[in-house]
């Protein structure tokens, strides 16, 4: 799927003269998905990167395309522990304090905290989680280790 994707992409940058917006790469994987349908990859996929308001985007796939913008994703057995956590935390769902911008840094710690509960309530979580902090600068990437056993 992965090289499939990137060979469009490449396409896409030769044609118009320019890389492919975030929204656009949503579609063409939403479309990638469903043309394989009957003969599904079987990945239920997350994609995140800038919308063209200079905001963060995040989509989230089913195994035959169907898509949604949403605000955060997982995807995997860890999702039923990750899910409800992001909901209260970053949506803010059910609260009645005052919501609040949070900075990178600390939505990373937050995330970190998420998968370290998953990891222990899940075996089928990974050892590490591979975070991606996307800005208009770039991509800061970070490993952080699960278990040390």
């Amino acid at each position: 799927l992965r090289s499939v994707l990137d060979i469009k992409m490449k396409v896409y940058e030769h044609n118009h003269r320019k890389p492919m917006s975030t929204p656009s790469a949503a579609q063409m994987l939403g479309n990638t998905l469903y043309y394989k349908r009957f003969f599904p990859y079987y990945s239920f996929n997350v994609l995140a990167g800038i919308d063209a308001d200079g905001k963060g985007a995040v989509y989230s796939y089913d195994a035959i395309g169907s898509f949604e913008r949403t605000p955060f994703s997982a995807s995997g057995s860890g999702q039923s522990f990750l899910i409800p956590l992001m909901d209260n935390v970053i949506s803010h769902k059910n609260r009645n304090d005052d919501k609040r911008e949070l900075p990178s840094e600390e939505v990373v710690e937050i995330v970190k905290d998420a998968f370290v509960t998953a990891g222990e309530r899940d075996i089928y979580t990974g050892d590490a989680v591979e975070i991606m902090v996307i800005t208009k600068d770039g991509i800061k990437t970070e490993t952080f280790k699960l278990k040390a056993d």
